[in-house]
């Protein structure tokens, strides 16, 4: 069985913030990375969630905060919509394949909820064959009527 290390972007490539960043400073990295979402990590490097520009958005709308407020406020204070997923570095690819029909990313964490980086989508298909796509798009089972 592979290992989901093999799927893995590791924390050095991915675009994440902390949550003593200001808002300002998260869309800043969103933009940079062409990310609508990113990793919140603690200042000690453990995993606690994702924001997204959603989030980001009702939150200023909700609040009514203009640029400059942005640039003070935390996103710690940012209510998270959604509650995406970890799993351990010793997961099983079934249960990435479990959380990836639900999130666009998985994060994973070590065994102190370490952040160590992600799995995305498109590195799950990227490694599939086409034989393993035929498969998917050829089982009749899959088809609802």
């Amino acid at each position: 069985m592979t290992s989901i290390l093999f799927y893995l972007t590791p924390k050095k490539d991915v675009g994440f913030i902390d949550n003593t960043s200001t808002i300002r400073q998260a869309i800043e990295k969103m933009e940079f990375h062409h990310y609508l979402a990113v990793p919140i990590l603690s200042e000690t490097g453990e995993y606690l969630g994702v924001i997204s520009t959603a989030d980001l958005l009702f939150y200023i709308k909700n609040e009514k905060l203009d640029m400059k407020l942005i640039e003070s406020e935390l996103v710690s204070n940012v209510p998270l919509e959604r509650d995406v997923k970890s799993v351990k570095i010793d997961a099983t690819p079934d249960d990435v394949m479990s959380l990836m029909a639900k999130q666009n990313f998985v994060p994973v964490v070590d065994d102190r909820n370490m952040f160590i980086g992600i799995i995305t989508r498109r590195s799950i298909m990227s490694s599939l064959s086409k034989e393993d796509i035929e498969k998917i798009f050829d089982n009749d089972d899959n088809i609802s009527e």
